[in-house]
Order: structure tokens, then C-alpha cells, then sequence
């Protein structure tokens, strides 16, 4: 709790908002310190990456936005999606008694559903990310096909305070690392918990080129690396939709 406590300097609770991320956003356009978090009952203007809507019903997820300023360079900035799926990862597993995988570039996945979407966004110089993790939906309530919630995970806590408690604990820990050492840590913990390396993936730009192969890596940058085999270079990544293939022969 020590690290919550002195690192989250403001927790704002809301029954609903457009978008927690916007609204942070704005506050960082106006000079809000570092360590502020929002966090909403319900969203109704939520949006994930390539603003695709976020929509989950009220009280039935832990939809969180947090402000952070980087002591980091800019072109480390990109690893903290990957740090806030460390993070979430970890005090799954410490709150919740589940074991989740992380899916590049921002998804965490329980059973190999997408349980957590994660988008961050810089804002001058500011980097505001959000989480939306599902906790009690149930079957029909879920947004899209391929998801799941802790609830139908089965996992031993469903109290969105205690688990935004070990969330907020784990993350200001890990960013607290990651701002002092740099990245390489976070990468190594992201890579051991990844669905996506090993994986034979496909990739979609938004200009509608495709691409696939084998992950084999992340960059110092948080970069996916592919190998698309038959002797090709390997290609780096720096943004993309990816779909995980099924393993091939």
C-alpha cells in the first residue's frame, strides 16, 4: 500500500464520463502533476485503439485512466503499454488467484480471451494511459466475441476496489523501476508472460498492408519483431492489429 499511497497523489471516482482518457488528456493540457488517476463507473464515449468504441455495462468493469510524465527519452514512451500489462498481470495473479498472458501490442488475455484493453497516448509532455478490464460481466454482456471477465474466469476476488488497490500497488512499482533503469526489465517481464512470441501471428496496417510470420522478439522500444520465414528479413513493428494463427502443419 506504501507505494500506492505515495506515488497516486489524486484518485477521482465518477459515475460516468465520456471518456476517462480524454479527460485526462485535458487535464494534462492545463499542468496536472504526475500520479493522478480517474477512474469511472461507466463510459459512455470510451474508445480502444484505432477508436474502436469501449463499452462495458455500469459497475462491471474497472475502466481507469492515469497520468503519467516520464523521466524517460520519448522513444522509450512506447514500452509503457507493455509496463502497464506487467503490472496488471501481476496483481491479477496476487488479487485474483489468475494467471493471464499478454498479447502485443496492449491486451491481456485469461484462457486466451481478451479479459483487459489497454491505450496510451501522449499528450505534450504527458503520457496518459487507460485500462478497461472486465470484471463482472457476464456471457451476454461482454462487448465483443473473444472476451472473457474475471468472473468467468473464476477468479477468487471480484471487488473492483481491491483489485484497482493491487493494480495501482504493482504499477507504481514497476513505472518507478522503468523510469529509474529504463525498460529492459519490463520488456524481460513481458516477454515472460507473452501469448504472442513463439506465436505465428498476422498483422494489419491501418494503410491496409498485411503481414505474417513468427514473432521472435521485442525491441528495446517495445517493437514486436517477425519473422515472415523463407529467408525474408526479419520485420519490426511498431504498430498494428495482430491476430494470433493457429500453430501451422
Amino acid at each position: 500500500m506504501s507505494e500506492k499511497s505515495d506515488f497516486w497523489n489524486q484518485v477521482d471516482v465518477v459515475p460516468v464520463t465520456g471518456s476517462t482518457n480524454a479527460d485526462l488528456a485535458e487535464a494534462a493540457r492545463h499542468g496536472a502533476r504526475e500520479g493522478r488517476v480517474l477512474i469511472a463507473e461507466e463510459q459512455s464515449a470510451g474508445r480502444g485503439r484505432l477508436d474502436r468504441r469501449w463499452v462495458s455495462p455500469a459497475g462491471a468493469g474497472l475502466t481507469m485512466s492515469f497520468l503519467l510524465r516520464p523521466a524517460l527519452p520519448r522513444e522509450q514512451w512506447g514500452t509503457l503499454g507493455l509496463l502497464t500489462a506487467v503490472a496488471l498481470e501481476e496483481a491479477l495473479k496476487a488479487a485474483c488467484g489468475v494467471s493471464a498472458k499478454l498479447k502485443w501490442p496492449n491486451d491481456v488475455l485469461l484462457e486466451g480471451r481478451k479479459v483487459c484493453g489497454i491505450l496510451a497516448q501522449a499528450e505534450g509532455g504527458a503520457v496518459v494511459v487507460g485500462t478497461g478490464l472486465n470484471v463482472s460481466l457476464t456471457e451476454e454482456e461482454l462487448p465483443v466475441p473473444g472476451g472473457t471477465s474475471l468472473l468467468l474466469a473464476g477468479a477468487a476476488e471480484l471487488d473492483r476496489e481491491a483489485i484497482a488497490v493491487a493494480f495501482l500497488t504493482h504499477l507504481a512499482a514497476v513505472y518507478r523501476s522503468w523510469n529509474e533503469r529504463g525498460p529492459a526489465s519490463v520488456i524481460e517481464r513481458w516477454r515472460r508472460n507473452s501469448a504472442t512470441l513463439g506465436s505465428h501471428v498476422a498483422v494489419s496496417f491501418p494503410n491496409g498492408r498485411k503481414l505474417s510470420g513468427r514473432a521472435v522478439g521485442i525491441d528495446s522500444e517495445g517493437r514486436l519483431q517477425i519473422d515472415p520465414g523463407g529467408g525474408g528479413a526479419v520485420a519490426t513493428v511498431a504498430a498494428g492489429d495482430v491476430v494470433h494463427l493457429r500453430p501451422q502443419g
